[in-house]
This record gives structure tokens, C-alpha cells and sequence, in this order.
């Protein structure tokens, strides 16, 4: 790259010298992109422009605009921003375009601003955080077959299965947290992109990516969701 433009967000920065910081961004023209910035870093979740310089994986970043007023996020819409800035470091590849991914993640912070003002805001945030992680999961190479199971065999409703990354959707005769109905595996069959997931989908989801995206992390656990978690007891603990 030699001066070239990029629209983005900052993910995550840390300091670098005594001026300067390293900063990993999530960018509209070649995903996430990280460099050196002479200055103090831009807030996160506020759109930004950037000149970008450099054949490393780390390049100059110079010419720094902030676009659009300062965003705060307060309760479940500060963990989820957190949440999504931290599986986009972890698990994004340097410099591969996600448009879809970038796309979602613009519509997420939006929704995430409107969080408090919506009627049912606990169905609505796994709402947007589910479409989220579709659109991350899928651009990330793990599409999933929710009409055939791991031998090619057509998804039962009666039937029980194991979902495994590296192989899909196994049948199994016994029943436990970690299985799935077949029926409700099917009920992905006919969703189309852009619409919502109803309750029985999202029931499927949540159960699904948080078992792939755990997959896809190894060992280290995200720290936004044991942080958003111990949030989650403390208030319990004070009601």
C-alpha cells in the first residue's frame, strides 16, 4: 500500500514507543488491516478515514479523519461492542476483504445505539448479534448445510445430532445439552439472508456459534463475554 485510503473502524490499539500506537482496524477495502499511528488512537465504533502506507503486515497509518459524532455504549450494548471487536481481532485474517461482515458489523453498532429504546431489547440484541455472527461465519469459510448431515444424508426431524466443525451435523441416539433436534436444524433450511431468525432459529444459533466460534478461538476464552457474564451475576447478586 503507498498512501492509499481506508474506511474503517478501530477494533483495538495499544501503546508503542513513548507517540505512537499500534492500532488494528476493521476496514471496508481489505478487512482487518493493522499499523503503527502516530497520534492518540480514534474512539471505537465511530466510522473513520485513514491513509495507510507500507508492504509489512504493519503499516504507517497517517492522515487520521473521525467521521460522525462520539458513540457511547452503556450495559448489554457496551459487552456486545466489545464482543464484536474481539472475535474480529481473534479470528479475522490480515488484509481479506469481508464486505458482508463489514456491512453487518455497520448495522450492528447502529442497532446498538437503539438498543435501550426497543420494546423487547434481550431479543433484539441476540437478533443482531446472530446475524452478525452469520455473516462473520460464513465469510469466513464455515457456511453450514442445515438439509444434510455429516454422511450426506438428509437432515431427520426425529433424529438427534452432534454438531461438529470439521464434519457438520452427526447422527446420535443419545439426547444432551450439547445435541440438536433435527427439527430444529431444519428450520435454517429455506431462512433467506437479510431476514429475521424466528424464536426457534435463534434458539438453534445461539447454541450453534458459540460452540463453533469456541472452536475457531482454542484455548483462550473471549474476555468480553467472562466480562460480560461476571456483569450479569453482579446484578443478580444486588437485585
Amino acid at each position: 500500500m503507498r498512501n492509499e485510503v481506508l474506511h474503517g473502524y478501530l477494533i483495538h490499539h495499544r501503546k508503542y514507543r513513548e507517540r505512537s500506537h499500534i492500532v488494528h482496524l476493521f476496514t471496508q477495502e481489505y478487512g482487518r488491516v493493522d499499523g503503527i499511528l502516530r497520534q492518540n488512537p480514534p474512539p471505537q465504533y465511530q466510522p473513520i478515514t485513514l491513509q495507510a502506507t507500507g508492504k509489512s503486515e504493519l503499516k504507517n497509518f497517517s492522515k487520521l479523519e473521525i467521521l460522525n459524532q462520539p458513540v457511547f455504549f452503556y450495559g448489554d450494548a457496551f459487552f456486545s461492542g466489545f464482543y464484536l471487536n474481539e472475535i474480529l481481532l481473534r479470528l479475522c485474517p490480515l488484509e481479506e476483504a469481508m464486505p458482508q461482515t463489514f456491512q453487518q458489523y455497520h448495522f450492528t453498532l447502529e442497532h446498538l445505539q437503539n438498543l435501550a429504546e426497543h420494546a423487547n431489547p434481550n431479543v433484539f440484541l441476540k437478533q443482531v448479534l446472530r446475524q452478525f455472527e452469520y455473516a462473520l461465519l460464513e465469510e469466513l469459510g464455515y457456511p453450514l448445510d442445515y438439509e444434510a448431515d455429516a454422511q450426506q444424508q438428509q437432515i431427520s426431524a426425529t433424529q438427534r445430532y452432534q454438531f461438529q466443525l470439521s464434519d457438520g451435523f452427526i447422527p446420535v441416539s443419545h439426547t444432551s445439552s450439547a445435541t440438536l433436534t433435527g427439527e430444529q436444524i431444519l428450520s435454517m433450511a429455506n431462512y433467506e439472508k437479510g431476514r429475521d431468525f424466528n424464536p426457534e432459529q435463534l434458539q438453534l444459533l445461539s447454541k450453534l456459534y458459540r460452540q463453533m466460534i469456541t472452536s475457531l478461538l482454542g484455548d483462550r476464552p473471549l474476555k468480553s463475554r467472562q466480562l460480560w457474564i461476571q456483569n450479569s451475576q453482579s446484578k443478580t447478586l444486588n437485585r
